[in-house]
């Protein structure tokens, strides 16, 4: 009987250490949530347009979206929001109604651009686009960024730099200046 309650107690002592298997992860809305979260507390939205079919897209997931750094400067900062630029959802925004009047559900590869996704200014996969607290779109940044080359325009964003840097000089002598702090 006591080998029994020493195997108990040993199993429950050794459970009560297991290292927890739940990652840290972006906290992602839709686009309507972000916007509606917006008016209770503004915040700039960081909205990935991605596809099923890009593998650049995939590789932000991968490689990208799981940065812990990145992970808590973007949950903290940001609303983020992951929309499928060929996606069949409806969203509405700012009194329109977006859908994707072409999309075809029997596609698995590249399908019909959604509405929002042009309204956006959406023209290439991934597309990380900056939004300011009234949910205008900032500008967009096309392709594939490590966590690293995306802290750059994370905090230039979120520290409202682009109000003071407008010219391309002054972008190219902050942006060679920046150092990055995300861990690769």
């Amino acid at each position: 009987m006591r080998k029994i309650v020493l195997i108990a107690l040993v199993a429950v002592i050794g459970l009560s250490f297991k290292p927890s298997t739940k990652e840290k992860s972006i906290k992602w809305m839709t686009f309507e949530q972000a916007v509606a979260a917006q008016k209770k507390t503004p915040k700039k939205i960081m909205m990935d347009a991605y596809t099923v079919w890009c593998g650049p897209c995939k590789m932000l997931d991968k490689n990208t979206f799981t940065n812990p750094d990145l992970i808590d400067y973007v949950n903290k900062n940001f609303y983020a929001v992951k929309f499928n630029a060929e996606g069949n959802d409806v969203v509405k925004f700012k009194g329109q109604t977006y859908t994707n009047p072409n999309f075809d559900a029997s596609k698995t590869g590249r399908n019909s651009q959604h509405q929002l996704s042009q309204a956006l200014g959406v023209s290439a996969y991934p597309t990380i686009l900056f939004l300011d607290e009234k949910a205008d779109v900032i500008t967009p940044v096309i392709g594939y960024r490590t966590a690293q080359e995306l802290e750059l325009y994370l905090k230039f964003f979120n520290e409202n730099k682009h109000r003071e840097i407008t010219t391309k000089e002054s972008w190219e002598k902050y942006s060679s200046e920046f150092k990055p702090s995300f861990t690769k």
